[in-house]
């Protein structure tokens, strides 16, 4: 039965693994073709397996497909249903892109999206390809992908390495993690080569400069390796994922991986490096594994001292290193090899008495006995050099007080032992001796409880036993008794002081676990460098008891410490060169280290993702304190959850000013673009007819003349209001508009409008409709007007020539509503608040125009403390309406005597 439970999924990992399933259910699949350079064949094959799907009858469309001219590839293409790309405005010039609105209305079963790394315009949703297709994934929609593997992000500085150049477009690793499937497509360096020279991968000149430069035998062979590697590592986790989804106890040694154990001893270190050379010759991943048991606490102060350096060399050297719990180090050993598919488990040789590994049992008879296929590996420790320990602890002392606790307990025992003698049986007494024993375990160590057993049998002997107050037994039987007391007080001694042990050491891990939670919440719910700062240095200083330092990088690469933290201390110039040691290098140093160990403070790099940010050190007030394992590794769970928020805090930046620069970008390009339209048209206009004018007055007769002059007038009128816009824009973000409300009549001002845009409203019909019982209305005329101007010429420039224009105006008890209705195409659907952003233009090819005339109506309405939108009519056209409010009381008109 046991057999059977343990090879029963667990069920919490069950659980999860159901939810995950469940998530996916909705999401569609991704597929990664995955390639180590350009030319491979990824795109080759990602059309071949989309055309095996098509003869399933799958639904497949081409979304976006990069040929790069092969007659092979685009063959390939035909049949399939190709979306049409989508032109954007990129820098002045028209360019295509992946149309992802397109693709999601559609919505075929399956999508190809080549180029995965590709970068979209700015004027694209997403700034990268892969998000347009994890809105793909998110949308249910299958995609097959192709990418190179110098693209991963986690590879990046590695690439530059190796070829020399920098690759400018990455994918985050998590989107190839996330990816149901990835096929390596792998062609060797040599027959690549050939298809650069044949032209069957960029055209001629290019492919002469590739070969010397980036595609270089050398470099291919280096990224077939990375590209190799990667899919192993996605494969042994398949693997390891299929193992655990179906309970399968043994290893399968599909790839190496070694696990070394390792403990306080002195020859630990030895152990290691003999892993390590193990290691590098089997060329497999390794770990370093220590197994915290209720003894670890109880580890003398050399013996942490140890541990934590050989854990320290494991790192570097380049192990991985885990730190277990458990009860009995042989199966939580094993239960980590197994779960992480390890194919052997390398120990040092006992060093316990065979006495001893007799009654107490030996950690490598445990692990031959239950390895099953895993490799046991017996490494020898004579002649290695052990670890030296960097500061002798403390001897261990005798806990004299446990052992007057011990004796006055029994003591105690005896005496109401005493009171029940004449009336209870000896089994009862026995009971309260057992009592006993369980108090002093409760309170002491393993002594003291082994005391007070020994103790308890020869206190119920010397007592209770005939005859009396002699250690002499007259009846063999009670040796029998004694033995079994004895025996059971030891057991439950022992029992007790382990629970206890573990209790203890179930507490410590749970308070780092929570001060670890507190940390993280508060710095997730954080914003800014240096609030999080701030959050981090006080919860280091709670839990480590000392005081910190942060240093931060200038522009030029020198740090320099951050104030304005009241449990900050200074630091001189050799703690500074301390710390820009650990900047350079990324690895801890200074107190309690091997490396400048004369420092007076602890320095550890702030590490992330893209690099080392900084460096944080401590001075704890008992300078011992951090020699401990689980407090060091404490501390550096610390530094990486505020270097992980400080990285978060700069990539928010890094966004916000990138949003910024965009946007500046595309306001100044918008407003260059169209401002030196605008201003050109009417200065064109009034260049022609002045040249006109002047070389050929005499010969035009006066009514050419006339008309001549009428359009420098007419073009210097739209100039200047072009003018006027822009400086009405300017006052409006500066503040400096003044609205000076008086009562007027509204439809003198509507007239006033309309009487300035006689010209451009000839051959249309304008019909107005205006309250009869409205007089006066709370505005400024010229400001209002100017709105009525704005947007009857808006009217005019998006309605075909001849179309009617309605104004219509209604009052409330507390507002009044003008209405200026066309009959034009109407607004494209979303552009009836973006019509009044600045610089805005719809893409109706009628839009003439800056894109202010309505920026500014909305301004003025604003100012006035009115609203204004815009709606299409079910009839076709567009309504733009604006209310006033109506405020105060109107003065008295006088009556004209009839």
């Amino acid at each position: 039965m046991s057999a059977i439970r343990e090879q029963r999924p667990d069920p919490d990992a069950l659980l999860a693994r159901v939810k995950q399933e469940e998530a996916r259910q909705t999401r569609g699949k991704l597929k990664v073709f995955l390639g180590a350079a350009a030319g491979v064949g990824k795109t080759y094959a990602m059309l071949e397996a989309a055309r095996e799907r098509r003869a399933e009858g799958v639904d497949i469309v081409v979304g976006w497909v990069e040929t790069h001219g092969r007659a092979e590839t685009e063959a390939l293409l035909e049949g399939f249903e190709i979306l049409l790309p989508r032109r954007l405005e990129y820098r002045g010039t028209t360019v295509k892109g992946f149309d992802l609105d397109a693709a999601l209305l559609r919505r075929p079963t399956l999508i190809l999206v080549d180029e995965l790394a590709h970068t979209n315009a700015s004027a694209a949703r997403h700034t990268k390809r892969w998000q347009d297709v994890m809105e793909l994934l998110d949308a249910g929609i299958h995609v097959y992908t192709t990418l190179n593997v110098q693209h991963l992000e986690s590879l990046n500085d590695l690439v530059a390495k190796i070829t020399g150049v920098v690759v400018r477009e990455t994918v985050p690793d998590s989107v190839l993690e996330q990816a149901d499937e990835v096929e390596l497509i792998d062609l060797p360096p040599d027959d690549l080569l050939q298809r650069l020279k044949e032209g069957k991968v960029y055209v001629p000149e290019q492919a002469k400069e590739a070969i010397h430069n980036f595609f270089r035998k050398g470099n291919l062979t280096a990224l077939r390796e990375l590209a190799l590697r990667r899919t192993a590592e996605r494969v042994d986790a398949d693997v390891r994922l299929y193992m655990r989804d179906h309970a399968i106890p043994k290893t399968w040694p599909v790839t190496e991986r070694l696990i070394v154990c390792v403990s306080p001893s002195p020859h630990s270190a030895a152990i290691v490096r003999a892993a390590k050379r193990m290691a590098t010759g089997l060329r497999a991943e390794w770990i370093v594994a220590y197994v915290e048991t209720p003894a670890h606490i109880r580890l003398p102060e050399p013996d942490r001292i140890r541990l934590t350096d050989t854990l320290r060399l494991a790192e570097q050297l380049g192990a991985e290193t885990v730190t277990l719990s458990g009860q009995r180090i042989g199966e939580e050993i094993l239960r980590y090899a197994r779960a992480r598919n390890v194919s052997k488990i390398i120990v040092g040789r006992p060093i316990r008495p065979l006495l001893k590994r007799i009654v107490y049992g030996s950690i490598v008879d445990a692990l031959v006995r239950d390895s099953g296929d895993i490799d046991i590996y017996v490494i020898s420790r004579e002649g290695a050099s052990p670890l030296p320990v960097a500061a002798a602890g403390r001897a261990r002392t005798t806990d004299w007080p446990a052992y007057g606790l011990a004796l006055a307990v029994v003591a105690l025992c005896t005496g109401l032992a005493w009171l029940m003698f004449p009336h209870f049986d000896l089994s009862n007494l026995i009971l309260v001796y057992l009592l006993g024993v369980v108090g002093v375990s409760a309170r002491s160590g393993r002594g003291p409880s082994t005391f007070a057993s020994v103790l308890s049998v020869a206190a119920f002997d010397f007592f209770f036993v005939r005859p009396y107050f002699s250690f002499a037994v007259a009846d063999t039987q009670y040796l029998v008794t004694f033995g079994v007391m004895l025996v059971v007080g030891l057991i439950i001694s022992t029992l007790t002081v382990r629970i206890r042990a573990q209790a203890e050491s179930a507490r410590q891990r749970e308070r780092r676990m929570a001060s670890l939670y507190a940390m993280s919440r508060e710095l997730a719910s954080t914003r800014g460098v240096e609030d999080i700062l701030g959050a981090a240095v006080r919860h280091i200083v709670e839990v480590f008891r000392g005081q910190v330092v942060v240093l931060l990088p200038d522009p030029t690469g020198r740090l320099t410490r951050k104030t304005g933290y009241p449990t900050s201390f200074e630091i001189d110039s050799s703690e500074f060169g301390v710390s820009q040691w650990v900047y350079e290098h990324g690895q801890m140093a200074g107190l309690g280290t091997t490396t400048l160990p004369g420092a007076k403070a602890l320095y550890l790099p702030l590490v992330a993702s893209r690099g080392t940010l900084g460096v944080l050190g401590l001075r704890p007030e008992e300078p011992r304190s951090l020699e401990a394992p689980e407090q060091l590794h404490q501390l550096e769970t610390f530094a990486n959850q505020t270097a992980l928020a400080l990285e978060r805090a700069h990539l928010a930046n890094e966004a916000q000013q990138a949003q910024v620069r965009a946007e500046t970008e595309r306001l100044r390009n918008s407003l260059l673009s169209s401002v030196s339209h605008d201003l050109r048209t009417p200065l064109a206009g009034i260049t022609g007819a002045a040249s006109s004018l002047l070389e050929s007055d005499e010969q035009f007769d006066p009514a050419t003349r006339k008309e001549l002059l009428e359009t420098i007038y007419e073009e210097s009128d739209r100039l200047n209001r072009l003018v006027h816009n822009l400086l009405d824009m300017t006052r409006l973000e500066s503040g400096g508009l003044r609205v000076r409300k008086e009562w007027h009549p509204l439809e003198e001002v509507v007239g006033a409008a309309l009487s300035r845009l006689v010209k451009s409203l000839q051959g249309r019909s304008v019909t107005t409709r205006l309250p009869e019982g409205l007089s006066l209305v709370p505005i400024d005329d010229v400001l209002i007007e100017q709105v009525l101007i704005n947007l009857l010429d808006n009217a005019v420039k998006h309605t075909p020539g001849g179309s009617p224009i309605e104004i219509t105006a209604w009052a409330r008890e507390d507002a009044v509503t003008v209405e200026i209705a066309d009959h034009g195409p109407g607004l494209a659907p979303g552009d009836e608040e973006r019509v009044f952003d600045k610089f805005y233009r719809s893409n109706a090819p009628t839009s003439r125009g800056v894109g202010l005339g309505l920026a500014i109506c909305r301004g003025i309405v604003e100012a006035h403390g009115g609203h204004i939108s815009a709606q299409n009519r079910p009839d076709g056209g567009v309504a733009f309406r604006f209310t006033i409010p109506l405020s105060g009381t109107p003065p008295e008109l006088e009556r004209e005597n009839g």
